[in-house]
C-alpha cells in the first residue's frame, strides 16, 4: 500500500491528472463557444441555424453529417487556441531562453600589431612578425 500511495503522490502523476481535468474543462468551454456562437455565426451566413440537425438518408438509415461538421469546427478552434495560445509562447519562451555556446573562435591577435589572423597562422600578415603557436 505504501507504494501505491508513494505512486499516487508522485509529482507527474499529480500534474497529469490535474492537466486532464483543465482539459476536459477547456473542451467543455470550446464545444460550448463552437455551438453557441461559432455555429451560429456561420448558420447566418450560410443560412443553417443548426448543423446537428442536418442528415441524409440511405435505406432509412439517417447518417447525421451535420453532428461530424460541428465536431470539426470544435476540433478546428481547439487546435487553434493550443495553438496560439500555448505552442507558439512556449516556443517563443524556449527560444529565449536557450543560449547557444559562443562558436570556436576562427581567428586571433598578432602580438605584435594586434591585427586579427587566422589561428593557424604562423606569420602575421600584417606586419610579418612570427607568432607564437
Amino acid at each position: 500500500m505504501q507504494g501505491f500511495k508513494a505512486f499516487l503522490l508522485r509529482g507527474n502523476v499529480v500534474d497529469l491528472a490535474i492537466a486532464v481535468v483543465i482539459g476536459v474543462a477547456f473542451g467543455a468551454v470550446v464545444t460550448s463557444f463552437v455551438k453557441d456562437l461559432v455555429t451560429p455565426l456561420i448558420a447566418a451566413i450560410g443560412g443553417k441555424p443548426d448543423f446537428s440537425g442536418l442528415y441524409f438518408t440511405v435505406n432509412n438509415s439517417k447518417f447525421l453529417y451535420g453532428d461530424f461538421i460541428n465536431v470539426i469546427i470544435a476540433f478546428l478552434v481547439i487546435a487553434a487556441v493550443i495553438y496560439f495560445l500555448v505552442v507558439v509562447p512556449y516556443g517563443a519562451l524556449v527560444a529565449r531562453a536557450r543560449k547557444e555556446p559562443p562558436a570556436d573562435p576562427t581567428t586571433k591577435k598578432c602580438t605584435e600589431c594586434l591585427s586579427e589572423i587566422p589561428l593557424a597562422a604562423k606569420r602575421c600578415a600584417f606586419c610579418t612578425q612570427p607568432q607564437p603557436v
